[in-house]
């Protein structure tokens, strides 16, 4: 055995290599030391949120059926996460004002963004929209799906898609939208396209506005997600033409779908979600997907969601980030096919 303070001979052509095994594991060591503290760092970052307040950013004006699915999300986060959440309609530009906003807040959990289609269709519609969709946002959770409903003023004389295309080729008809680019823009384009229908276009900062004027007669008809109009087409304040879905809405089940109406291939499905910016907290992404997905779940909230005309669809932060790349890559062809521009 050796002595205290003695060293065994190294055996022949070892030195060297000793030496570099002993210095690689002493900086492996030494790295994992600077890593362990950043480490539990990042674990920890979600650990105290939320901090404040949390705001809650919609891209369209109030009225419209992203607004209030957003305050029923924020009165039950704000239960669950024991702070005040606000929810902000950002109006404008095709809800590019909002994207924007959110795609340069600070990703700290605090400022969330109600998403829809115009997220993916505005950079196929916009020459600078003012954000990237596939780089600026962590996608937390689809919400909802929903068909468009093409509905008229009941003065109007046309209770069929055949009879409204007539006559708009020989009268001045005024259709609006909830704004350049919106899927309600580029639905109405299409129809257009695919039937030689005439009209002038009337964007709306959202499609509460547009609703309005549709109720006051001031417009003809609009293409507007399916809960928005339920409740007026169920009154007597709307007449609906047709659905964008391939099969008919459970809602209004009464109405035909554009296929059926003699458009074979005319589908257009909206959707609904819930983001962040980019670089949130993964922690924070997981237990905003877990609160929705439990809201989502629950009996009393979903069947007045399905009455209306929602579809509860909650489902993965990559399912959403699959849904926005899939797209951004479909929109542009059916924007110029559409020929769909801005007024």
């Amino acid at each position: 055995m050796d002595q205290p303070g003695e060293r065994a001979p190294a055996a022949p052509g070892a030195g060297a290599p000793g030496r570099r095994r002993l210095l690689g594991a002493g900086a492996a060591l030494a790295a994992l030391a600077l890593l362990a503290p950043r480490g539990r760092a990042l674990a920890q970052q979600g650990a105290g949120w939320p901090e404040r307040p949390l705001r809650l950013i919609v891209p369209v004006a109030p009225g419209g059926s992203l607004d209030p699915l957003a305050r029923l999300l924020a009165r039950h986060l704000q239960a669950r996460l024991g702070q005040t959440v606000v929810v902000e309609n950002h109006a404008g530009a095709g809800g590019n004002i909002a994207f924007e906003l959110v795609a340069r807040a600070r990703p700290d959990g605090h400022t969330l963004l109600v998403g829809w289609d115009s997220l993916a269709i505005n950079p196929a519609i916009y020459p600078r929209p003012g954000y990237d969709p596939l780089r600026d946002f962590a996608p937390i959770l689809q919400t909802v799906s929903t068909a468009q409903l093409l509905v008229v003023r009941p003065g109007l004389a046309a209770a069929t898609l055949e009879e409204f295309v007539a006559l708009s080729r020989r009268s001045a008809l005024t259709l609006g939208s909830p704004g350049n680019g919106s899927i309600g823009h580029l639905a109405a384009e299409l129809l257009k396209s695919r039937t030689g229908a005439e009209w002038a276009h009337a964007p709306y900062r959202g499609g509460g506005p547009a609703l309005q004027d549709l109720i006051a007669g001031h417009i003809d008809a609009v293409f507007l997600t399916l809960p928005a109009a339920t409740g007026h087409v169920r009154d007597g304040r709307l007449r609906p033409l047709l659905v964008t879905t391939a099969a008919r809405a459970r809602a209004l089940p009464a109405v035909p779908t554009a296929i059926e109406s003699g458009l074979p291939g005319f589908e257009i499905v909206s959707w609904q979600g819930l983001l962040a910016p980019a670089g949130t907290d993964p922690a924070i992404i997981d237990r905003l997907n877990a609160e929705v997905t439990r809201l989502l779940g629950l009996a009393e909230i979903a069947a007045p969601l399905l009455e209306q005309g929602f579809e509860p669809s909650p489902g993965t932060p990559q399912a959403l980030a699959a849904r926005l790349a899939a797209d951004v890559a479909r929109w542009p062809e059916i924007v110029r096919l559409a020929g769909a521009r801005l007024d």
